[in-house]
């Protein structure tokens, strides 16, 4: 552990070391137990509900369980259950969110490894599946679900108990939201970790984390070069800037549950923006007034006051626990050794007109213009988005200066996260936007004159799924940086399971492309990632599948030659195999680049979009970034698709080319290995 107390592990993670500590000590202290006789059933009756009914198990107490828990629907409002078999459990089907009680399966023999597939609301203390040992009715492992109704594997080991006699309890004591859990196609043995196909199961689940010390290898779905939270949730990143020759990187953080709550400030710093080393919390909301006070620290910025690390965020006040308070409020907060910060200093007391929408995300800048400290914040009112607009001399003592810019009612209510700033000649707004429930990050270039910013190109800044509140910064070398949330808020969350959600996209750098789009590209600095010898080829003529190698954790790049394939459509498939893949299509004749993950496993089930535009020389060139789950495309040209993507299986990493109707034309393709960005405590 570091010299830094690190954030408290969300309690479940508690719970289960509690749970595991005694395990080898059971045989020993229980003769009793040891001598229980040895159930012939190797695993529950009725594994999957495939009867149709509840044979084999029992209704222990309440309601939520009854007969018409069982069912043979297959889809729900986001899409597939994607459960096994004719039927399975769904905890909402017989009497609701508001309903409880306990479902005990048959006793069996305890395997060495289980595995099972569960879905539903996540609370690790009130709503779970657990493995409880006859003996004594000690619960042994406990896993709650994803917040979500689509199932995912969870795998356990438990030849600690093998041969004992054990049941299966689903347990419902939550209601209201998302209280309910789900339960199908629990495996036993060899089955356990091997699928029908042959292929193997990603080891998922709370009880697979390393709670005594940070294993960031550990979890098969955690992002290796992306920076993510350890347990809890992390959304926006906030703060970025490089101060004293170190890049800052602070995100929103809810160090107690894997989905969103009272907002802290997480904090990690690096030499390049690629490499991460924790610190502590930077910034800390009051406790709570009720137990569901959900008032916390929102998003903001970070700028350098001579000196002086200075940050200004949104103070976030949850009027349902504090009845007239102000809900949105900007304040400042100060470091001078980048680690501890002063507390918060309240700046702007209350929103300006025409922010009925939100007033939040305050994004400091040095204006050019006039010398001055501006400051821009997300608002929205009558269906339009806007920008509102700043001005200061000292960052303490704020005049409000205008509406900087709005929508016309298109793109979105509320615009989140702005972020205005000079680039190669012309101005650039970025903002954040939901737009019938598609979450988006837009972005303007135009001109400034010190008041107003007035647009003359729109447009969106990746065209994948999960990139949102992009937040940039102008580094010591001159460019212009920036990163962003690699999800959105619609976006499925199926590492919840493990205790963590969210990450934050690669840091790229910005650029205005001839034609004035606001391009992007990777660092020069990712190439200190490499772990391994690359695999590369030129001159490649592909018909049909080629495989260039695999690789769960690899920088793949290629220049297609676009006059030299005969197909329209050439197909990269990533984190392929023969189960599942994720793909990425270009087709000639309309120029379009799509990142298909409706077949990648577990996860959004969506096709993305963008347009590339081949070179002159009528080739075209893809860099792709493949982490554990992720995905970020970027083209020659500047345009970007990335997405979240969930494999299920270990062997999905396979690299492959492929066409039909036609021959792809390889100018080179090379596959490297990438290793991990995060730096030691």
């Amino acid at each position: 552990m570091s010299r830094w107390r690190a954030p408290n592990l969300i309690s479940v993670a508690a719970l289960l070391v509690a749970a595991s500590l005694p395990i080898s000590a059971n045989a020993t202290t229980h003769p009793a137990h040891a001598a229980t006789p040895r159930p012939p059933a190797t695993g529950p009756v009725n594994p999957g509900f495939d009867t149709g009914d509840l044979t084999g198990w029992t209704v222990t107490a309440g309601t939520a369980f009854g007969p018409a828990a069982v069912t043979a629907t297959d889809t729900y409002w986001g899409g597939p259950f994607q459960h096994r078999g004719s039927h399975h459990l769904w905890g909402h089907a017989a009497a609701g969110d508001e309903a409880t009680g306990t479902l005990r399966s048959s006793t069996f023999a305890a395997p060495a490894r289980m595995s099972f597939l569960v879905g539903g609301g996540w609370d690790p203390e009130r709503l779970y599946v657990a493995l409880v040992r006859d003996g004594d009715g000690r619960t042994l492992l406990r896993q709650t679900g994803p917040e979500d109704e689509a199932y995912v594997r969870i795998v356990w080991d438990t030849s600690a108990w093998r041969g004992q006699a054990v049941h299966l309890e689903v347990v419902d004591r939550k209601t209201g939201g998302w209280g309910h859990v789900n339960l199908d196609d629990v495996r036993t043995g060899d089955a356990a970790l091997r699928d029908d196909n042959g292929l193997t199961f990603r080891t998922l689940g709370q009880a697979n984390q390393p709670t005594a010390t940070r294993d960031y290898a550990a979890d098969p779905l955690r992002p290796q070069f992306h920076h993510t939270p350890y347990q809890g949730w992390i959304n926006d990143p906030n703060g970025v800037i490089q101060w004293r020759g170190r890049h800052h990187l602070f995100s929103q953080y809810h160090p107690d549950a894997p989905k969103w709550g009272p907002m802290h400030w997480s904090h990690a710093e690096g030499p390049d923006a690629v490499h991460w080393r924790d610190l502590p919390v930077a910034l800390t909301p009051p406790p709570r007034a009720t137990p569901t006070d959900n008032s916390g620290i929102f998003s903001g910025s970070a700028v350098d006051d001579d000196g002086t690390l200075t940050v200004a965020y949104t103070r976030s006040t949850d009027t349902s626990a504090h009845p007239g308070a102000t809900p949105e409020t900007v304040e400042i907060a100060t470091s001078t050794d980048g680690v501890t910060f002063t507390p918060g200093t309240e700046v702007v007391g209350e929103a300006p007109p025409g922010s009925a929408a939100g007033f939040r995300d305050p994004k400091l800048f040095r204006d050019p213009v006039d010398g001055r400290w501006k400051m821009v914040v997300g608002a929205g009112d009558g269906g339009r988005g806007k920008v509102q607009l700043y001005a200061s001399d000292d960052l303490r003592s704020w005049t409000y200066a205008g509406v900087l810019t709005e929508g016309d009612g298109t793109t979105g209510a509320m615009w989140e996260c702005p972020d205005l700033f000079e680039l190669d000649g012309k101005w650039v707004l970025l903002y954040s936007t939901n737009e019938g429930g598609q979450s988006l990050q837009r972005y303007a270039v135009g001109t400034y004159d010190g008041s107003r910013f007035r647009a003359e190109r729109h447009g969106v800044l990746d065209g994948g799924g999960d990139i949102y509140a992009a937040q940039s910064y102008r580094d010591d070398a001159g460019r212009r940086l920036m990163t962003a949330w690699m999800s959105d808020w619609s976006a499925k969350e199926p590492t919840r399971v493990s205790g963590w959600a969210g990450a934050q996209s690669l840091h790229r750098e910005l650029f205005l492309t001839i034609d004035e789009r606001l391009g992007q590209r990777p660092l020069a600095a990712a190439d200190s990632l490499t772990s391994g010898r690359s695999i590369s080829v030129t001159g490649k003529t592909v018909d049909g599948t080629w495989r260039l190698g695999r690789g769960d954790t690899a920088r793949v790049k290629a220049v297609l030659d676009l006059a030299g394939s005969t197909a329209d459509t050439l197909t990269l498939r990533l984190k392929a195999s023969r189960a599942e893949a994720t793909v990425l299509r270009y087709e000639k004749s309309t120029g379009t680049l799509t990142l298909d993950t409706a077949g990648a496993g577990y996860g959004t089930r969506a096709t993305y979009t963008t347009h590339a535009e081949p070179a002159a020389d009528g080739t075209l060139s893809l860099d792709v970034f493949v982490d554990r789950s992720s995905v970020e495309v970027f083209t020659g040209d500047g345009a970007a698709l990335t997405a979240r993507v969930y494999p299920r299986y270990r062997e999905s990493d396979a690299v492959e080319f492929a066409t039909t109707g036609g021959q792809l034309r390889l100018r080179s393709a090379s596959l490297t290995p990438l290793g991990s960005a995060v730096l030691p405590d």
